[in-house]
């Protein structure tokens, strides 16, 4: 694998993140689309998108808000479904966990999917809810992580 990690600038890229959160999530998932996309889905200083593309083809997205004193929240990472499995996930969150350092944060906090705990537990995230929770109809842990 030898994905180019962007950092979004512009509606194209923007666009290109979307189109993989609304196959992973809206089709694969069935999270309603109006759920899907939030204030924070714009180019702002305020949020961070980032976009891993491989030979060309737009692969994985996420994002990073701000999301208290010192901390950023990862948010709507998403890997398209043939490319799962092959590290994408891997060199994206930490590709976010760079970007939440180079802007001064010490943490990182995420709501990561019950079916995706160990993979973000094997990154050296930890659960901090009591208990699961649901968003989107879909169960959740959230997870933090000192960087």
């Amino acid at each position: 694998m030898a994905a180019e990690i962007v950092r979004v600038t512009n509606e194209e890229q923007l666009r290109q993140g979307f189109d993989i959160r609304k196959k992973v999530f809206v089709e694969e998932q069935k999270v309603p689309e109006e759920e899907e996309i939030d204030e924070y889905d714009v180019i702002s200083p305020d949020v961070h998108h980032i976009l891993l593309i491989d030979d060309g083809i737009p692969v994985a997205t996420g994002r990073l808000i701000y999301y208290k004193a010192a901390t950023a929240k990862m948010q709507r990472i998403a890997v398209m479904k043939d490319y799962r499995s092959k590290g994408y996930g891997r060199v994206l969150l930490l590709a976010l966990e760079e970007l939440a350092r180079e802007l001064g944060l010490q943490y990182s906090i995420l709501d990561g999917q019950c079916q995706a705990e160990n993979f973000y537990r094997k990154l050296g995230y930890e659960v901090i809810s009591t208990e699961p929770f649901y968003d989107a109809g879909i169960l959740h842990v959230r997870m933090q992580k000192t960087l």
